[in-house]
This record gives C-alpha cells, structure tokens and sequence, in this order.
C-alpha cells in the first residue's frame, strides 16, 4: 500500500515536472487556492445555468472531460500541465491563466471564456484559432460538447462570494 501511494507520488511529481505549461516566472507568492465547491454548491451552479447548459447530463460531461484530462486539471489552485488548469475559465480572458505559456495566437485573442466560444473551441481547436498550440482534434457530438461545457462550468466554478 505504501508503494503504491510512493509510486503514486513519484509519478505525479515527474508529469508536474514534465510540463511545458509553467514558465517560472512568478516569483510571488500564490495565494492559497480556494476550497473545492460543495455539492450543494455545485447543484446550485447547475440550476443556475441557463440553456443550453441547464438541460446537459452532467455524468456524461464528467466522461467527456476525461478525454481533457491528459494535459488539464480543473481543481482550484491545481497544476498547469501540457494545458493550463481551467479552473475559474468561464469569464478569463483568452491566454489569461498566470504561469502558463500560451500560444501567441492565444495572448492576442481578446476575448473572454464563455459557454459558446468553448463549445466553438471544443468543436475544432485548430479552426476556431489558427496557431494555438493544442493538438487535441476536438468533440464532433454537438450533446458531448453541451454535456461537458455544462460540467465544467459547475466543476470549475470559483466558489460564492462570502
């Protein structure tokens, strides 16, 4: 058991290691990352939503999404991979995640994350911005795409003010 979690360890420090996404610039300190919503919070976020958001199923978001976990994280406060961590996208402007290296075509985008610009990404990456540097080839199923936007917009939601 205590391998396994050595093995476990070991591993998660060489793929944060093996990023490309950081560019060590920083020099701050970070403050610390909020904690994760609840869920009743995150089903408050749900009802929330508005269409076409409001009528995904969220479990098929959550196996959507494990096609994005390779090179993101979505958790508050966690790691820049090959992808930058996409909690707190939805409002962000474009290239806008602090310690990643974004392509250029993405620093000069100006615009800001919304469910429509990602599900206009998530259809064909390379189409909606020629020169971003995501090699992913994108969700063709319209519902998967509605499913996992409306995932990640609960999932990845900063959470409520005090």
């Amino acid at each position: 058991m205590i391998r396994t979690a050595v093995l476990f360890a070991a591993s998660a420090a060489l793929l944060g290691g093996c990023s490309s996404g950081s560019d060590g610039a920083s020099g701050e300190a970070e403050a610390p990352p909020p904690p994760p919503l609840t869920e009743a919070q995150k089903v408050a976020v749900f009802e929330s939503l508005p269409a076409p958001w409001s009528a995904a199923d969220l479990d098929n978001g959550r196996r959507a999404a494990a096609r994005c976990r390779s090179c993101h994280t979505f958790t508050p406060g966690g790691p820049n991979m090959t992808g930058p961590n996409l909690h707190g996208v939805f409002g962000r402007k474009s290239g806008g995640k602090g310690g990643y290296n974004y392509s250029n075509a993405l620093k000069a985008a100006d615009f800001a994350w919304d469910g429509e610009r990602l599900d206009h990404w998530l259809e064909n990456p390379k189409q909606f911005l020629p020169g971003n540097k995501m090699s992913f080839a994108g969700v063709p199923d319209p519902t998967d795409r509605r499913d996992l936007i409306a995932w990640l917009m609960v999932e990845t939601a900063p959470p409520p003010a005090a």
